[in-house]
Parts: structure tokens; sequence; C-alpha cells
């Protein structure tokens, strides 16, 4: 649609410069002022001609006449001037010469745009913290971190996703303290991620306790244990490395669930040894400000709290590690951007260390992006894995892999594959939930509704998806390439595959995945209303036969390819 944004957009041009000869507006200007209608009735694009007035020194509707009256464009079927608007009528033949056409030679790299070429993106998101399984919570840095990985790819960009572990800290201290206390190997080999949630929120519990009675031995006795593992203890350190070893193990399954793989895993721990040389460079610098013992840069002037680089102790923080990382990165992979994927929680930290950053005189400043993203809450409860109160994920998954089995046994017990099959559609549930809303938004999550296989959801478009492919293997081998539109059903249908290439740039620009899975919508709902109808393999007249073929495997490709970029699997049988 771009494509034919910009003829029209000439065309309407050279009517401009017919009325006014001094007139200054580009084709890219004036593209981008055309508008889809409300109505379909209205036409397919229509220019608000106010928008014109000023420039014209003409009332919007004789400025929506003189253009209607002088359009000569080969993608216009017809111009119609109404109330001061430009309503414009593509051709199908023109759809169907070039969209169709397009769609079938380029396949799923149809839509694809050009403006990642030569261009590096690194992005950073998923990165739980170690020793904690994925709860409901993790679901969104994950998903919209792969996601926006997958479209920046499928625009040229050269991508690398950094699963930025937590793996640092001193609930380390925490927990080898409640591993030593009340935990075993035979505990944890056979508990695995459980058990070390279990002996997490255990410690935690115990010192909130011993707090309120005022004491901290607990306490002390944690920090004392990771401040072993900061000075090398060789014991402390093979308990910490086997902890991520076990959730590594256990975050992989979730991963393979939602085929997401990683560039790279290097955690907080990678940079402590980096971070010197940073601090090193605020101090020569003189942005570091002694504050009650603390070390910190002073933002009051931009409007932000102070950023906090070390602790009294010396100790660094969650700035300190973030700077190291992105100095790191930047050397090292040259990026042309940085993407930060978490939760609106932290955006005031992003901003603060992004300032910084800024000062310390990186001319790269601008390349570090952050995405932020609402919460997830269930029943209006807030999410904290050191209380307990989570909804793990595999549970979630299992719950909706279970759903989708008890109706595939009912309705289509023979299928081969079954279990790959309610896998796929039982995960693409939850994720299509969470990636048709704005990812700013907050969340309450909901569960009858992430798993409802009625209406604007996961199994829905899979099942359209699996509805082209059985067209397909039933239709054979397409032999017809001399097509013709008859019906506006196969019009709508293309018109909407022709947005793809604009759609994947709006979410680009926008970082947002939901304009993705919102396009996949209205090609299931475009294609399932020409799906039933328009007679496709028993149409007799064999012109019109292959011109709806074609448009069932352009449907495939197109949603196959638009699946890709929100981690929802293919199912060619349902």
């Amino acid at each position: 649609m771009l494509k034919i944004k910009q003829l029209i957009a000439q065309n309407i041009q050279k009517g401009i410069l017919a009325i006014n000869p001094a007139a200054e507006l580009g084709v890219d200007e004036l593209a981008g002022m055309l508008e889809y209608p409300p109505d379909a009735g209205m036409g397919d694009l229509a220019l608000p001609c106010f928008k014109l007035s000023k420039t014209l020194r003409r009332a919007p509707v004789m400025i929506a006449q003189a253009l209607a009256e002088g359009m000569d464009c080969a993608c216009v079927e017809s111009a119609q001037a109404v109330n001061g608007y430009l309503n414009i009528r593509l051709s199908p033949a023109y759809l169907t010469e070039h969209v169709l056409a397009q769609v079938l030679e380029k396949k799923e790299k149809y839509g694809a745009p050009t403006i990642g070429q030569g261009k590096k993106v690194v992005l950073d998101y998923s990165s739980p913290n170690v020793a904690k399984p994925f709860h409901i919570g993790h679901l969104g840095t994950t998903v919209i971190g792969h996601s926006l990985k997958k479209m920046h790819e499928f625009a040229g960009y050269e991508c690398y996703g950094i699963n930025y572990l937590g793996d640092w800290g001193t609930q380390f201290g925490k927990l080898i303290l409640a591993y030593r206390t009340w935990g075993s190997k035979q505990m944890v080999v056979q508990g695995g991620i459980d058990t070390l949630v279990e002996l997490y929120v255990k410690i935690n519990n115990a010192i909130t306790a011993e707090k309120e009675e005022g004491k901290t031995e607990l306490a002390d006795a944690a920090r004392a244990e990771f401040h072993k593992m900061e000075m090398g203890d060789e014991e402390n350190l093979a308990l910490w490395k086997w902890f991520i070893q076990i959730s590594l193990e256990e975050y992989e399954k979730t991963y393979a669930q939602l085929g997401i793989t990683f560039d790279s895993y290097l955690g907080e721990s990678f940079y402590t040894d980096k971070m010197p040389a940073q601090v090193q460079k605020l101090r020569d610098a003189g942005l570091l400000k002694l504050d009650d013992g603390a070390s910190i840069v002073d933002l009051d002037e931009y409007g932000m709290p102070p950023c906090l680089i070390l602790k009294r102790d010396g100790s660094t923080l969650y700035p300190t590690r973030d700077i190291a990382a992105a100095v790191y990165r930047k050397e090292n992979l040259h990026f042309d951007k940085c993407i930060y994927v978490t939760s609106t929680q932290q955006i005031l930290h992003f901003k603060q260390w992004f300032k910084v950053v800024e000062l310390m005189g990186y001319d790269w400043y601008d390349q570090l992006v952050h995405i932020p993203y609402g919460t997830v809450s269930i029943g209006g409860a807030k999410l904290a894995t050191r209380t307990g109160n989570v909804v793990l994920l595999r549970d979630l998954f299992g719950a909706a892999i279970e759903k989708v089995t008890e109706i595939m046994e009912e309705k289509n017990p023979e299928m081969k594959g079954r279990s790959d099959v309610a896998e796929a559609v039982g995960v693409g549930a939850i994720v299509f939930y969470y990636l048709t809303n704005n990812r700013i938004k907050d969340i309450d999550f909901n569960m009858d509704d992430a798993l409802s296989f009625d209406g604007n959801t996961g199994p829905y478009v899979q099942y359209t998806y699996a509805r082209s492919c059985s067209v397909l293997e039933k239709a054979g081998e397409m032999t017809g390439t001399d097509f013709v539109i008859t019906a506006p059903e196969e019009q709508a249908l293309l018109k909407v595959l022709a947005t793809y290439e604009e759609k994947v740039l709006m979410a680009l620009r926008d970082y947002e995945p939901s304009v993705i899975t919102r396009f996949i919508l209205d090609v299931a709902v475009a294609f399932n209303r020409f799906y039933h109808n328009c007679r496709i393999l028993s149409e007799s007249d064999e012109r019109i036969k292959q011109t709806r073929i074609a448009l069932t495997l352009a449907t495939k490709h197109v949603l196959g390819s638009a699946f890709e970029m929100i981690c929802l699997k293919k199912t060619e049988k349902i």
C-alpha cells in the first residue's frame, strides 16, 4: 500500500501544482495525508482536503473537486469529491497484477522493509533473576523483546539478542545461607528450581520476621555469604554456578515452547570487573559527588533524583552495571541501536543512567532505547517471588495445552502430531492474548479470556492459517497466473494484504507488537469472509478458481510471516 500511496500522491501533487504552481508539497508529505476511511463505502483511501486549504487558499470542497477531476492513476479505479474529502477507490486489476503477484513471488518475505540494511540492533530482554522460575510477569519482556527482534530482522537489521541474566547480588547470599541452613544437594537435585524458590521464600520470611523483632543476624549472615562470593570464595561460587545451571535448564524449556533463542546469556556477573573503569571515568569527569557516604551523579538540573553509583561501602548498584554493560556492548558489538525491554517501573532508572552516559561524553547515548511495558496482575494482586505470590508460566501454558488437547480429542481424535499442535495452540493462546494489548497498558490477567477459543484470539488466527493450508493441500499445485478479481471479498482481502509493509513500519516506529497482532486479525477476518462467501475449489470457472487459490496461498504466506514476528507457531493442521 505504501507504493500505491506514493503513486496516488504523485498524481495529487500534479493536481495541486495545476491549482497553484507555487505550492510546495512533497510526495511523501502528501502520501502521509492519505487516510483509510472508517467506512468501506466511502472508498479505499481518502485525502482530507482541509489540510491543503491554507497552502492553496481555496475551500476544501473546491480542492477535492479539482483533484477528483484531474485524477489519472493506474492504481485508481475512481475518485470522488465528497464534502471536502477526495475519496479514492483502488483498481482491482492493479491490486491483482501488483499486490497478489508480489506476494506470490516474495512469499514470506513480502512486505519486508529495507530500512535496517547495514545497521545493527542489540536487544536486551527476558533477563530473569536466576534461581527463580518464570512467572506470568516475565511474559512481557520475553515475548515483546523477541517480537521486536523478529520485526527488526524482517526489516533488514542485523540483530543480537541478549538475555541479561540477573545472576549477581545479595539475593545469592540469601539463597546460599538458606541452602546451608535448610537444604541439601539431594533436595535441590530432586526439586530443581522449585526447591530453590522455596528456600529463597523461606529465608526472606525469616529475615522479615527477625527484622520485626529488631534483629539482623540472618540478614547480616546473608550479606556475609555474598561478600564471600565477591571475594572469590570457591565453595560459594561453585554453589552459585550450580544454581545458574539449574535455572538455565528450566528456562530453556519455556524458551523452546516459545521458539525463542538468544545470542548471549552474559548476565550482571560478567560486568563486575568492567565497572571500576566506568566509575573512574565518572570521577575524572568530576561527575561523582558524595552524599551521606554514597557516590552519586547529581541530576537535579535535569529534573531527576540523583543516580546512585556506589553505596557507602563502595559496592556497586544497577546503574553502575548497566553503564558498564552498555559501554562493553558498544565497543564489542558496534550497535546502531541498543534496546532494553523492561517494565514501566524502571522508566526512571533508564532515564537516569542514559543521562549519565550522555554526561560521560559517550556520543552514542542517543542510541540507547528503553521500551517499557505495563505490569501484569492476577485479580489485581501484584506478583512477587519473595512472597511466593506467583502464577508460574509453565502452569499457565500447561493449563492452556490441556484445554486445547481436550478440544482436539473431541473434534479430531485421529489427528497425527496432536501433542505438538496442542502445545503450539495452547502457548499461542497465551502469547496472542498478551500481545493483542498495547504494551504500555497494565494487564489484569484473566485465565478464561486468555484461553477462549472464540473471537479475536490466538486459536482463531492459527485455525485460519490451518484452514488456508487445508485448502491448498486439496487444491494441489497452482496452475494459473492469469488472475481476475470478481468478488468484493477478494478485493477486500487483497487490500488488507497490501497494508503489510505499512503495518510493519508502524510497529517498528512505535516498538509495538500489537500492531502486528491486529493486522493478523484483519487478515483472518478478511480471509474467513472470503472463504465462506466465495467458492474456491468448487468454482467452475478455472480462471476464477486459480485466482482464489492464489489468494489463499498469499494469505498463508503473509499470516506465516506475521506469526513469526509475535512468537506464534504456524499450525498446518488443528
